[in-house]
């Protein structure tokens, strides 16, 4: 696995993102590793991201997935970057969350993502939620990479 998070690859002008910005100071600072052919993210839900006593609200779930697969989407663009390269940024075109069954509160999620096409600016991205070895939630996103003229003058 990488030792540094795709997310801090990011260009600062794009880096407030509410899931994955490192630079938004009230958001959930997702952090995407590489991990092989895959991108590996462990995020530790808090109190407050209840759904109902005892499970996690859906909305982080579908927040999570999406920001991991634009992380993981950036990773694959990278892979024959030089190391150190800025990570390009993606954005969503679509995003589909299954949720197989309730996410338990309290134990550490994992997502592990996978590109199962990329073809020029866009990858599609499956996800899973995994709580204890248990996949709680899969999703698949359409990530797009994010036009030149969206990110603002430096």
């Amino acid at each position: 696995m990488t030792s540094s998070a795709i997310q801090d690859r990011y260009p600062d002008a794009v880096s407030y993102c509410y899931g994955c910005g490192r630079l938004n100071p009230d958001g959930l600072h997702i952090r995407s590793f590489r991990d092989g052919d895959e991108a590996v993210c462990h995020f530790q839900p808090r109190p407050y991201h209840i759904a109902i006593p005892g499970f996690v609200y859906g909305g982080l779930i579908a927040s999570l997935v999406d920001c991991h697969a634009m992380g993981t989407a950036a990773a694959a663009a990278l892979a024959d970057q030089p190391p150190g390269a800025e990570a390009p940024r993606f954005v969503t075109a679509s995003l589909k969350v299954d949720y197989l069954r309730p996410t338990p509160l309290g134990p550490l999620l994992e997502l592990r993502g996978r590109v199962v096409d990329l073809t020029g600016r866009k990858a599609v991205v499956a996800v899973t939620v995994t709580v204890d070895g248990v996949i709680t939630a899969r999703g698949e996103v359409v990530a797009v990479r994010m036009p030149d003229d969206w990110q603002p003058a430096a």
